[in-house]
């Protein structure tokens, strides 16, 4: 890190100069602020220690001139007792700290380290914040479908807008992801995206999370608590599982998002709030209103703008990018590749569990990969056979023997059926040998020379 140091005093200058080259700083010494002014924008350094009082322009001046040039620049002031009052004016104007005369060159140099912490701090949080805004632009929900492409137009309209969102979609869909993507293309980006699930908070305490609580509010309320609105001021806020919000909570809510404002558990004054709110269901919520369930005035609240995300057994044309997506992902340094016939497997499944399970499996495929493929035989049993199940359908008054083997059955008879009753191909299907395969048919036809299946 680079620092000026400005004093007119020679002796306390050099002190300074020597301390910090000695602690592992680049430091420039000027004796006076106008010196120091001319090389700001060359050299520009991370801290400027000036002293207050200066012949010519004075450190509340110098000061002033550096926010202007560039309010990154931290400043600490070196100041008399006599002039703390206006040190302290200093740091009003942006000033990161002072000492007073006569110090200890230590005090300065701790100061110093402070602000090399939080200059750390922050440009680590840009860094995250780029990072996180770059995993979270419009390209990162995978999708080409019509339905998909026509829910990013609307995205496009609705990101810098205030417009209350409901997002609607089955388990797994991305709704989540869709609400960071709205939120960091937005111009809250740089403000608070607070998530709340309904579906897991406890009913006698989610007045107190969404909205905090004074003191004394209720038994265990032993100080004041902000709520995730308060939290949320300025940025997003995210409620996810919307449904599951108790019915004499919905009228609260509500009545915040009409007037924009909110009261803590036991307190009697309004807070004003600036947030964008998004809620989220899988729950048909025009079903859950006709049976009393979620209040109807709430309901259009919340839809000002819904947006549904379709399952992927609908976007089919989605899951082959999807899965080469996650791949990418997953495979960090190593280029993993996906077996044709793995491929078409994975093609051929309806993926109940959507976007979600896509990623789950194919996170565990890339760990099991060996030599840096994915074969078909990696791929669960219950994807290979497809969709219908292969558990027994009966187990009372069967011994596990029993019961293992029609599993077992169930398994090879869909097996012969996707492979066109090629044995050969079902034993490819099951991770089986051939062999192994005919030996077992026996059990299922009398006479297996007449199975009717290919080999």
């Amino acid at each position: 890190m680079r620092v000026f140091v400005v004093d007119d005093e020679r002796i306390i200058r050099v002190t300074l100069v020597d301390e910090l080259r000695d602690a592992g700083y680049t430091v420039n010494e000027f004796s006076s602020a106008n010196a120091a002014m001319a090389q700001l924008s060359e050299l520009e350094p991370d801290i400027v220690i000036t002293d207050l009082s200066m012949p010519g322009m004075d450190g509340i001046e110098f000061l002033k001139r550096i926010k202007s040039f560039n309010s990154e620049i931290q400043v600490i002031i070196i100041t008399a007792y006599s002039t703390v009052s206006t040190a302290v004016n200093a740091m009003k104007l942006g000033a990161y700290d002072y000492v007073t005369k006569p110090f200890e060159s230590d005090d300065i140099i701790l100061t110093v380290a402070r602000v090399k912490e939080l200059c750390n701090i922050k440009d680590e949080n840009a860094y995250l914040r780029t990072q996180i805004q770059s995993k979270f632009d419009m390209s990162s929900f995978v999708g080409s479908n019509e339905n998909i492409l026509n829910l990013f137009d609307h995205i496009k309209i609705l990101a810098n807008t205030n417009t209350t969102i409901l997002i609607t979609g089955e388990t797994g869909t991305g709704k989540e992801l869709l609400t960071n993507i709205i939120h960091f293309n937005s111009d809250r980006k740089n403000k608070p995206l607070i998530k709340v699930s309904c579906a897991i908070l406890n009913k006698e305490v989610f007045e107190s999370e969404l909205f905090g609580h004074e003191k004394g509010a209720f038994t265990g309320a032993e100080s004041i608590r902000k709520g995730r609105f308060e939290l949320a001021n300025g940025g997003t806020l995210y409620l996810d599982d919307i449904d599951d919000m108790p019915l004499n909570l919905q009228v609260k809510l509500l009545r915040a998002l009409e007037e924009r404002e909110i009261e803590r558990v036991g307190g009697m004054q309004s807070i004003k709030i600036d947030i964008r709110v998004i809620a989220s269901t899988k729950a048909d919520l025009k079903e859950k209103v006709a049976k009393g369930e979620f209040r109807e005035d709430l309901y259009y609240r919340l839809g000002v703008f819904p947006l549904n995300i379709p399952p992927l057994r609908e976007r089919k044309e989605d899951l082959k990018p999807l899965i080469k997506h996650f791949i990418n992902t997953f495979s960090g340094k190593n280029e993993i590749t996906i077996q044709d016939e793995a491929l078409n497997c994975l093609m051929n499944y309806s993926f109940p569990g959507n976007t979600r399970e896509v990623k789950n499996l194919i996170e565990r495929l890339v760990l099991l990969a060996r030599n840096n493929v994915i074969t078909y035989e990696l791929i669960p049993l219950d994807i290979r056979v497809g969709n219908k199940s292969v558990v027994c359908t009966n187990i009372e008054n069967r011994t596990l023997t029993e019961i293992l083997t029609e599993v077992e059955q169930n398994a090879i008879i869909k097996a012969l059926e996707i492979s066109g009753g090629n044995k050969s191909k079902a034993a490819e299907i099951l991770g089986i040998p051939a062999s192994t395969l005919k030996s077992k048919l026996p059990r299922l036809f009398q006479d297996s020379n007449k199975d009717g299946f290919s080999e």
